[in-house]
C-alpha cells in the first residue's frame, strides 16, 4: 500500500507534531465524576496521572468499577452524560485534549487516536457493510476516494487475518463471528495510521484461542508501526503478554504503577498482591488461590483514608486517616501505600 503509506506520512506531518522527549499521552491529575447541585459533585476517578512514550504499551488493569474505562473514555472524549471530566489535563503531543476546539479534537479522533471497544456488536453499525465501515475513516480522513478506501480496506481486513477478504467485505456485522467482528474494529481503528490506539477490554467477549490471536495480532501491528497502545482489562495475563507499562487502578484512584514484569515479581501495594494471588496460573496448577476478602467501596461513599483499607491484611490505624500518595518506592516504582515497604517479597 505505498500511496496509503504516503497519504499517511503527510497527514501526521500536518497534524500535531511529536516533539523529542516529550510523551505521546500525558494524563496529569484527572478527576472524572458527576457535577451535583450546591456546586457537589461525585468522583469516580480521582488524580489519575500516568505518561505514555511514542511506541509504548501501556496496561490498565483493575476490578470492575475501578473508573479504568471511564479513564480510557476520557482520552477519547466519548464519556457518557451525566459523567464528565471535572479537572485536570489530557495532553496528546503536548497539546491540552480537554480545552482544544471540539471540532480539532475530531480531527484527532481516527487519523492520531483510535479506539477499539469491547463488545463490536454495539459499536458497528448494523445497516452498513463493514467493508464501507473500515473505508469511511480513510476516506474522510486521508482523502481517498471510494475505489482508494474499499481496497484498503480488503487489504486491512487481510492484514487483520480475516479469510476471504473481499467476501466478508460486504458482509453485515450479525453476518460475522464474534472474533471477525473483533478484527473489524481493529481493522477500523488501525486503517488512518494512528499513533495512539486505545483499546477497551476488546477480548473480554472472544473464547481464549481467538483471544489469543487478537493479543497476537494487536501486538504485531503496533511493532510494524510503532504505534502506542493504552489497554484496559480485568485480565492480568492480558496485560502480561501484551504491555511493558502497567498501572494498577482501585476505587477510581491509581495505586501502583511500574513495568510490567517488575510489578508481576513483587508487587508493592496490597491489592496489586491481591489480584496476583487469586489470579491462576496454568504454569501451576497445583497453587493456591489467595482470594481478596470483601467488596470494592461504593465510589460515592468510599471510606476515610486508603479506599483498599477495609480489605488490607497490612492494614495500620494510619491506613483509615488519609490516602496515601502515589509515591516512588524504587526507581521506575510508584505505590500508594504507607506500607509498601512492608511488601517486599518475591512471588514464587
Amino acid at each position: 500500500m505505498p500511496g496509503a503509506t504516503a497519504q499517511t506520512a503527510a497527514r501526521r506531518a500536518s497534524h500535531v507534531p511529536v516533539q523529542p522527549g516529550v510523551p505521546l499521552l500525558s494524563v496529569q491529575d484527572l478527576t472524572i465524576g458527576i457535577r451535583g447541585s450546591a456546586g457537589r459533585s461525585v468522583a469516580i476517578v480521582e488524580g489519575v496521572s500516568f505518561d505514555v512514550a511514542p511506541g509504548q504499551r501501556m496496561g490498565i488493569v483493575g476490578e470492575s468499577g475501578s473508573g479504568k474505562s471511564l479513564t480510557l473514555r476520557a482520552i477519547a472524549g466519548l464519556l457518557p452524560k451525566p459523567v464528565e471530566v471535572l479537572s485536570g489535563r489530557v495532553e496528546y503531543g503536548g497539546a491540552d485534549l480537554l480545552t482544544m476546539p471540539a471540532k480539532k479534537r475530531r480531527t484527532l479522533m481516527g487519523p492520531e487516536i483510535a479506539m477499539i471497544f469491547q463488545e463490536p456488536m454495539t459499536a458497528l453499525n448494523p445497516v452498513v457493510r463493514v467493508g464501507d465501515q473500515i473505508a469511511e475513516g480513510p476516506r474522510r480522513h486521508l482523502g481517498m476516494s471510494a475505489k482508494e478506501a474499499g481496497e484498503l480496506a480488503v487489504s486491512m481486513m487481510a492484514r487483520t487475518g480475516i479469510p476471504d477478504p473481499r467476501r466478508r467485505a460486504r458482509a453485515y456485522p450479525h453476518e460475522l463471528s464474534g472474533g471477525l467482528r473483533q478484527r473489524i474494529m481493529i481493522a477500523m481503528a488501525v486503517s488512518c495510521g494512528p499513533r495512539l490506539l486505545l483499546c477497551d477490554e476488546p477480548t473480554t467477549a472472544l473464547d481464549v484461542t481467538v483471544q489469543l490471536q487478537v493479543l497476537r495480532l494487536l501486538e504485531r501491528l503496533c511493532s510494524d508501526t510503532g504505534t502506542s497502545l493504552v489497554f484496559v482489562t480485568h485480565d492480568l495475563a492480558v496485560i502480561n503478554q501484551t504491555c511493558s507499562e502497567l498501572a494498577v487502578m482501585y476505587a477510581g484512584h491509581i495505586v501502583e504503577s511500574g513495568r510490567v514484569a517488575e510489578v508481576f515479581r513483587q508487587p508493592r501495594h496490597p491489592y496489586t498482591r491481591g489480584l496476583l494471588e487469586s489470579a491462576p496460573d496454568f504454569d501451576r496448577p497445583d497453587r493456591e488461590l489467595i482470594p481478596i476478602p470483601g467488596f470494592p467501596p461504593n465510589v460515592a461513599d468510599r471510606p476515610a483514608g486508603c479506599p483498599f483499607a477495609p480489605r488490607c491484611g497490612y492494614v495500620r490505624d494510619h491506613c483509615t486517616e488519609a490516602m496515601p500518595p502515589l509515591a516512588e518506592v524504587a526507581p521506575g516504582r510508584l505505590s500508594a501505600c504507607y506500607e509498601s515497604d512492608r511488601l517486599t517479597e518475591v512471588l514464587a
